[in-house]
């Protein structure tokens, strides 16, 4: 009879302890599953982020290109109705220089102005994406 109970003891020891290991082992599946989910939930928020600030940056800088666009086309229409108003040849191509000049440095400054709208527009789409990678690679040595 203590044969018996020892071994009635034992497997139900053996099954308390099983069903505990898989309820545990369940319990840290779900919760990894959990954890997988808010990380891949906020990497596709960077990325909608990134697009969003690109997408932005884009406008910006298509709108700048439109406008610059406008306003050469204008100063080219004046510069011509000035040109054929001139008196000599000496005053045309003084027109004609000046107007040159000036032409030059429009878009001097419009490539700068672009330049800088692209290097903003790259940093902000960039930003959320570094700090996901950041955050992984953080996770991972804390891990360790």
């Amino acid at each position: 009879m203590a044969v018996t109970e020892t071994l009635k003891s034992t497997v139900e020891q053996y099954s308390t302890a099983s069903n505990q290991a898989f309820k545990d082992g369940v319990e840290k599946s779900l919760a990894a599953l959990a954890e997988a989910n808010t990380h891949s939930k906020k990497n596709l928020e960077a990325v909608v982020a990134s697009v969003t600030a690109a997408t932005k940056g884009a406008e910006a800088l298509g709108a700048e290109a439109f406008a610059y666009s406008k306003k050469a086309a204008e100063d080219q229409v004046a510069a011509a109705k000035a040109l054929a108003g001139a008196k000599s040849v000496q005053e045309a191509v003084e027109l004609q220089t000046a107007w040159a000049k000036s032409a030059l440095e429009a878009y001097i400054a419009q490539v700068s102005k672009a330049s800088e709208i692209v290097s903003a527009s790259i940093k902000d789409s960039v930003k959320p994406l570094n700090e996901r990678v950041t955050a992984t690679v953080e996770k991972f040595q804390a891990a360790r």
